[in-house]
C-alpha cells in the first residue's frame, strides 16, 4: 500500500489549500481513511477521517465547520479542503489507511494508533 500526499504549501490566514492523497497498492472503495497533522513540537493529531464506502465522516473539533474530507473512488484519492485557515493550523499534514473498517467506528485517536499505512506527509504552513 502507497500513499501519497500533495496540495501543502505556504498561505495566508483566512486563505485555502485543498490537500491530495493517492492510494495505490489495495482495493480503495472499501477503506477507513484520515487525515493527521503534526506541528513542531506536538504530538500527531487526528484531522477528520472517512469511511470510504459509507462516506461517514468525522472531525476534530479543532477544523470542524472549516474542513472537508471527501474521496474520489475512480481515482483512488483522498482529499483535505482546508478554507479559513489559521496560523495555529501550521503542520505536517499525513494521510493513513487501513482494510479494517472497523478502525472507523473509534475516534481519531484510535484511528492514529491502528491506521497501518501512512504517507510521507505534506508540509502547511499559514502565516
Amino acid at each position: 500500500v502507497q500513499l501519497v500526499e500533495s496540495g501543502g504549501g505556504s498561505v495566508q490566514a483566512g486563505g485555502s489549500l485543498r490537500l491530495s492523497c493517492a492510494a495505490s497498492g489495495y482495493t480503495y472503495n472499501r477503506n477507513c481513511m484520515a487525515w493527521f497533522r503534526q506541528a513542531p513540537g506536538k504530538e500527531r493529531e487526528g484531522v477528520a477521517r472517512i469511511a470510504t464506502g459509507s462516506g461517514n465522516t468525522y472531525y476534530a473539533d479543532s477544523v470542524k465547520g472549516r474542513f472537508t474530507i471527501s474521496r474520489d473512488n475512480a481515482k483512488n484519492t483522498l482529499y483535505l479542503q482546508m478554507n479559513s485557515l489559521e496560523v495555529e493550523d501550521t503542520a505536517i499534514y499525513y494521510c493513513a489507511a487501513d482494510a479494517d473498517l472497523t478502525i472507523c467506528h473509534f475516534g481519531l485517536g484510535y484511528a492514529r494508533d491502528y491506521l497501518g499505512s501512512w504517507g510521507q506527509g505534506t508540509q502547511v504552513t499559514v502565516s
